[in-house]
């Protein structure tokens, strides 16, 4: 969360992914650092236990979801 906060504070935009459980901390994170409501996404919880495959499945499946962000711009 912080790199995507860092990024987007020097003109580089950039798309946060958070497992689900951490959705909270990621927005209390982005208000800290002066970005209240801060565009992520969130992924179901665990990742750890994934095996490449599951990961790159996982991914592809957000692809239009970060396209889709990065395209929203304020």
């Amino acid at each position: 969360m912080l790199d995507a906060i860092l990024f987007e504070r020097v003109g580089v935009p950039a798309i946060a992914i958070v497992t689900e459980p951490f959705r909270p901390t990621g927005e209390a994170m982005a208000t800290s650092w002066g970005l209240p409501g801060y565009r992520f996404l969130d992924m179901p919880h665990p990742i750890a236990n994934l095996d490449d495959k599951e990961l790159d499945a996982r991914a592809d499946r957000l692809v239009e979801a970060v396209l889709a962000l990065l395209r929203v711009r304020d």
